[in-house]
């Protein structure tokens, strides 16, 4: 490097991280930027050196030009990296460096007016015969006039945010009910997300390919292509899965594409990295935007290349010329990206936030750019990306197998992902066989929301939590020891059988309308205990060897050993393995009494808590575990059931009564014997 010695990141999550191995490996020093809420972040860990912009908030933090070029001041940096969104794509933010003296990893403020922009970017194309999509020349920054123009066109229309991407500031408009609401809406979240509420109107296209081009140019003219990438896999019009290259597209079509995207490059003497994205419909493709940035993809693109392309950016900006050539560029094998996110496909792919319990790669043969680790919080301030999954191979069935392999081996606890959804994706026949379109995931998770289909969980979840929560009793209540033997918390008292399953349940565990009472017997010698889940009997043991990373167990269950990650989590209990994800809520099932007293029919209340409901009156028949007083109590629900066979001949609480732990609630004669 001549100019470059420091590099201010300006970026956040694994993206920074990811910019800052190279700017490493290159000797170059680094430093990066952090908001009042990344304070701990992973980027800020891992770079070693911050400087705090603002509140959580983006437009007091990593949208703040001044504080950002304050920044690179401070650390000594003499050029700043952007990373992608932010920044990245304001010309206002080139000129405030240009003005300090700075150099900017990326194009020129000029080249960023003509391309940053969608509409200004559709005009470009077009007056150099790349084919666009019909609709507005122009953005519309007036929502009456974004309307007269909806109204002007055959529907369906799509609307679009002049600046940023990810799918932020979108809507299709089928219909024109409600349609100043929607238009309002999208400027809103526009404005929002980039700071402009600047709408495009254009022709819908639903069931099209997303097809992108990665071009560099040495800003006098002369630009490449690294090939395309397929990034049809979409969700809300956001990316879930890309590919590298393109899945079956005809070769005439792809070199037409690729020229395309370079003649546009060259005219706009693009400088640096950037992306031409375009839509296929049959044998026709548009032009759709350009992104002057690196992307959230470009590993797929790295990986069939065999070229670092933040390395090339690094020398780009820092020499002002292409160091290769387009005869140097090869595309070799195949390559996929998944984008592992805090988000919940059940319920229309809502962002979760909160805190990531464990994540663990560790398992994942593939190649990961992390935003987060273990313990870090994922706030609603940012984007819900964890991690990038990537994986490689000689073609492209072995990659995506790879890429599912790497997926399954990965565990994230503690937040609701879409890490199954994205398992599962990679084995629906249409990204096996490259049939999909960009509406292919909406449609497809519209339809199972519509007949829903409840999935079983796997029994040896059911019994991973079981014994997760008998050993975690055991260990919050020693003193109740005789309730236990062998170190596990069973139910089961002294003097009773230690083979034979209890006769009550000790605990409740539900899962959406699934229950499972768990009775459990005393443990063996070799720690396996007998567990009756409902109606379905299990002999199972959960060990912790030492070699294993933490959080990870092994379950025995019957004659099969499986790797399971257990931990407590807000909603209950949480088992991930390659069966899955399952998370439990915990009911205590408590009936009897409390030591020796119970060895009768009494009835003790478990802890402090308000009677709610009433399962049985005095005189009724009731039978060995079955309830008969509700409480509830820090939140929870307990069952106190029935130590034993007889009639119910004494109730000492009412609904709505405040009770005390080991309160004498109930009483239940034993049935006579014959």
């Amino acid at each position: 490097m001549q100019r470059i010695n420091k590099v201010l990141i300006a970026n956040r999550g694994e993206i920074a991280c990811r910019i800052a191995r190279t700017c490493r490996r290159l000797g170059l020093k680094v430093a990066t930027v952090h908001s009042a809420a990344d304070r701990h972040a992973r980027h800020v860990r891992e770079i070693g050196e911050s400087v705090e912009l603002g509140a959580a908030a983006p437009a007091d933090s990593y949208l703040r030009i001044d504080a950002i070029v304050a920044a690179a001041k401070r650390v000594g940096a003499d050029a700043v990296h952007p990373g992608f969104g932010f920044v990245s794509e304001n010309p206002e933010f080139v000129r405030a460096l240009d003005a300090a003296g700075l150099v900017f990893i990326g194009p020129t403020a000029e080249t960023m007016e003509r391309l940053g922009g969608k509409a200004q970017a559709k005009l470009e194309a077009a007056s150099v015969g790349v084919p666009v999509v019909p609709g507005s020349r122009g953005g519309i920054s007036d929502a009456a006039a974004v309307a007269s123009t909806v109204q002007g066109m055959p529907l369906p229309v799509l609307l679009k945010a002049v600046a940023g991407g990810g799918g932020r500031g979108m809507a299709v408009i089928e219909s024109l009910d409600g349609l100043q609401t929607r238009i309002e809406s999208a400027m809103r979240e526009a404005g929002k997300a980039f700071g402009n509420g600047e709408m495009i109107v254009e022709r819908y296209l639903p069931r099209v390919r997303h097809i992108e081009v990665q071009v560099a140019g040495d800003g006098h003219g002369r630009a490449i292509h690294l090939y395309e990438r397929e990034c049809t896999l979409q969700r809300r019009h956001q990316k879930v899965i890309e590919e590298a290259p393109s899945a079956g597209l005809p070769m005439a079509l792809r070199e037409r594409l690729l020229a395309d995207a370079v003649k546009l490059a060259e005219a706009v003497r693009y400088r640096g990295l950037g992306t031409v994205e375009f839509v296929v419909a049959g044998d026709e493709y548009f032009f759709l935007e350009v992104n002057p940035r690196l992307q959230v993809e470009h590993p797929v693109t790295e990986e069939v290349t065999g070229l670092d392309l933040v390395e090339l950016q690094l020398r780009i900006a820092d020499t002002g010329a292409l160091p290769l050539a387009q005869s140097d560029v090869r595309c070799d094998g195949h390559a996929f990206e998944a984008r592992l996110c805090a988000e919940d496909p059940a319920a229309g792919f809502l962002p979760t936030t909160g805190r990531l319990e464990r994540v663990d790669f560790g398992r994942s043969a593939v190649r990961v750019e992390a935003g987060v680790d273990s313990g870090d919080e994922v706030s609603p301030y940012y984007d819900s990306m964890i991690a990038k999954l990537i994986a490689s191979g000689s073609d492209r069935d072995s990659a995506r197998r790879a890429l599912a392999a790497g997926l399954r081996d990965t565990t994230v606890i503690g937040l609701t992902t879409n890490l199954q959804f994205l398992h599962e994706l990679l084995h629906w026949p249409q990204t096996r066989d490259a049939s999909f379109h960009t509406r292919l995931i909406d449609e497809s998770t519209a339809a199972a929301t519509a007949t829903p289909v409840t999935a079983a969980e796997p029994i040896e979840h059911v019994a991973a939590a079981a014994l997760h929560w008998l050993q975690r009793e055991r260990a919050l209540a020693p003193e109740l020891g005789c309730w236990s033997e062998a170190g596990s918390f069973t139910g089961w008292r002294l003097g009773v059988s230690t083979v034979a399953v209890a006769p009550l349940p000790s605990v409740v565990l539900s899962a959406g309308q699934a229950q499972w009472p768990v009775r459990c017997s005393a443990p063996a010698t070799d720690g396996t205990v007998q567990l009756l889940l409902a109606e379905q009997s299990v002999a199972a043991a959960l060990h912790v060897p030492a070699a294993l990373a933490s959080g990870r167990r092994l379950l025995h269950v019957g004659q099969r050993v499986i790797e399971v990650a257990v931990a407590e989590v807000a909603a209950g209990i949480e088992v991930v393995s390659a069966l899955g994800r399952s998370v439990f809520g915990c009911t205590p099932y408590l009936g009897g009494a409390l030591g020796e007293e119970g060895a009768g029919g009494a009835l003790l209340a478990p802890m402090m808590g308000k009677v709610v409901a009433l399962k049985a009156a005095p005189g009724d028949a009731v039978g060995a575990g079955q309830t008969v007083i509700v409480l509830e109590s820090m939140k929870m629900e307990l069952h106190v059931s029935a130590p034993i066979d007889g009639t119910l001949t004494l109730l000492n609480c009412a609904v709505g009564d405040m009770v005390e732990r080991h309160q004498r609630l109930a009483e239940v004669t034993p049935a006579a014997t014959s």
